[in-house]
């Protein structure tokens, strides 16, 4: 599993003081991009430029679970649930203290930068997944 602990700042907050919901979204897209820089050693600056390869998310299920409020602390846990021929589904928690306030299932699909299309995981950074997936 990845953690990522995440603060909720103003910027998250809607004037109910709560997280407005879509923020969420960044949220557990920071989670991924930290989960692929740190765990797979692939930040997506990499990816991009020099090996052309997108992983966009192509389908994400999300239940809002308990509200987050200014200064609570997050923990966004990750887990890789399965693993395709050019796709990762992965699980997400978030979770201040034990409450749990979010559950998402996101999907990515490998892409080629320049056709737009789906493409076969690299080996070596299947290789990682594969280790994540098993762990």
């Amino acid at each position: 599993m990845f953690t990522l602990p995440q603060t909720i700042r103003f910027q998250h907050c809607d004037p109910a003081g709560i997280v407005f919901y879509p923020r969420y979204f960044e949220m557990l897209n920071l989670t991924v991009e930290h989960f692929f820089e740190d765990r797979l050693e692939a930040s997506f600056n990499h990816l991009h430029q020099q090996l052309r390869l997108g992983v966009p998310t192509v389908r994400i299920d999300t239940e809002f679970r308990a509200a987050s409020r200014l200064e609570d602390v997050v923990d966004f846990d990750l887990r890789l649930i399965r693993l395709g021929r050019s796709s990762a589904t992965l699980s997400v928690e978030g979770r201040c203290e034990e409450e749990t306030r979010l559950n998402a299932e996101i999907v990515l699909v490998a892409i080629d930068m320049d056709t737009r299309k789906a493409r076969r995981w690299p080996d070596g950074l299947r290789a990682k997944l594969q280790e994540q997936l098993e762990a």
